[in-house]
């Protein structure tokens, strides 16, 4: 998005240039005109610069992101695992009231 707006502002700038070579201004002189439009370019280039590392870094914090979920995943899967094998390993039920206990903990 931000791609697209500086974009659309880089040829606002051009119009304004070929505005300034064709008319000129009442207001203010050509040289100063000019003058403006040179350092809006250069704040143009600097924008687009900036534009390009916020993406790159955001690119650099997705793969983060995705390398962080596949381990987390894993890492579920091996408690779930680790919790079915406590839960297995556990002495027999000797009791009707315990066994009652490990049928609703089944269900």
């Amino acid at each position: 998005e931000l791609e697209n707006q500086l974009t659309s502002k880089s040829k606002t700038i051009d119009e304004l240039k070929q505005s300034l070579a064709l008319n000129g201004s009442a207001e203010q002189t050509p040289e100063a005109l000019s003058l403006r439009i040179a350092e809006l370019s250069e704040m143009m280039d600097s924008i687009e610069n900036q534009v390009a590392q916020l993406k790159a870094s955001m690119q650099s914090i997705l793969e983060q992101w995705r390398v962080y979920d596949e381990a987390y995943a894993e890492v579920s899967l091996m408690t779930t695992r680790y919790l079915y094998c406590i839960d297995q390993c556990k002495p027999s039920v000797v009791s009707l009231e315990a066994l009652k206990n490990q049928v609703r903990t089944l269900q």
